[in-house]
């Protein structure tokens, strides 16, 4: 074996796998790709769809050893995914529908969840199996991607789709599945960061300032917007980053060309000085979500 080969086949062995869920997903794609663009990592993408696998496998340039298919509420699946891996990136998330006939009436469009893919189904019970699957595949580290909004029940984001106190309970509450699935990580004992990204923007990575806060305090800011891009910039600093270790943040930016561009994203955790979202107050509203198991 020359001594290239042996270079080559060391960085392999040393390279942190990675698994990043929702990788079909416009955040969870572009996780995907950054992790795959550093020799540090190995990434795994888990994606759902035949569609999904094609095009991570076209624009992420993943192989078909790099790509899983899997849908996150299969419990096996995720176990067999996680095998070996070293952390986790969760990016899935429900995705509503828009309802056609409610485009032509006024007010706000009205949206529904597939079936199998509510906020409950997904972003709570899907969430909870991928920590399992995690915790007993010895993973170190689970990055998180959830979503600002998670301390106001009132949030404009969990009237999308039938709510669990309506009639048929099809869906919404998506902020409130989703903050129960990041206390339930909290305390698996597994080593988390979970990040809540303001409004999500198609806009190129590392041109803006990145601001961090805690428990919704970014909400008040007049601009609270950030790139995907920059948002898997972050995740990716968090799978090594020692600062980032068991820390729940939230996360914007300000308008490209103010202030100073952030060049490092790890440094961002530091910069809280140890702030971290709370979590001991339990939201009771509505009251379902937070007494079931």
């Amino acid at each position: 074996m020359n001594h290239l080969l042996l270079l080559l086949v060391a960085s392999s062995s040393s390279a942190l796998k990675v698994l990043v869920t929702g990788a079909g997903g416009r955040t969870g794609k572009l996780v995907f790709q950054q992790l795959k663009e550093s020799a540090s990592f190995a990434p795994v993408g888990l994606v759902r769809s035949k569609k999904a696998v094609k095009a991570l496998r076209k624009v992420g340039g993943a192989d078909d050893a790099e790509i899983v298919r899997a849908d996150v509420t299969d419990g096996a699946a995720l176990a067999a995914a996680m095998a070996g891996c070293d952390s986790v990136v969760l990016c899935t998330s429900a995705v509503p529908q828009i309802l056609p006939f409610s485009i032509a009436k006024p007010g706000r469009p009205k949206f529904k969840f597939a079936p199998g893919g509510t906020p409950e189904e997904v972003d709570w019970l899907g969430a909870k199996l991928q920590i399992d699957a995690a915790k007993a595949a010895g993973v170190k580290r689970f990055v998180f991607v959830s979503s600002m909004g998670g301390t106001q029940p009132d949030n404009f984001l969990n009237s999308i789709g039938e709510r669990k106190s309506d009639e048929d309970g099809s869906g919404g509450d998506i902020l409130l599945w989703k903050r129960k699935a990041e206390r339930y990580l909290i305390s698996s004992g597994l080593e988390y960061t979970i990040i809540h990204p303001g409004g999500l923007v198609d806009k190129p990575a590392g041109a803006r300032e990145l601001t961090v806060g805690v428990d919704d305090e970014l909400l008040g800011q007049a601009f609270r917007q950030v790139p995907r891009a920059d948002v898997a910039r972050v995740c990716c600093a968090a799978l090594t980053e020692p600062a980032a270790a068991d820390l729940s943040l939230d996360l914007a930016s300000r308008p490209e060309g103010e202030g100073a561009v952030t060049d490092s994203p790890g440094s961002l955790f530091a910069s809280l000085g140890g702030k971290s979202c709370d979590y001991s107050t339990v939201l009771d509203d509505p009251p379902s979500i937070f007494a079931t198991g």
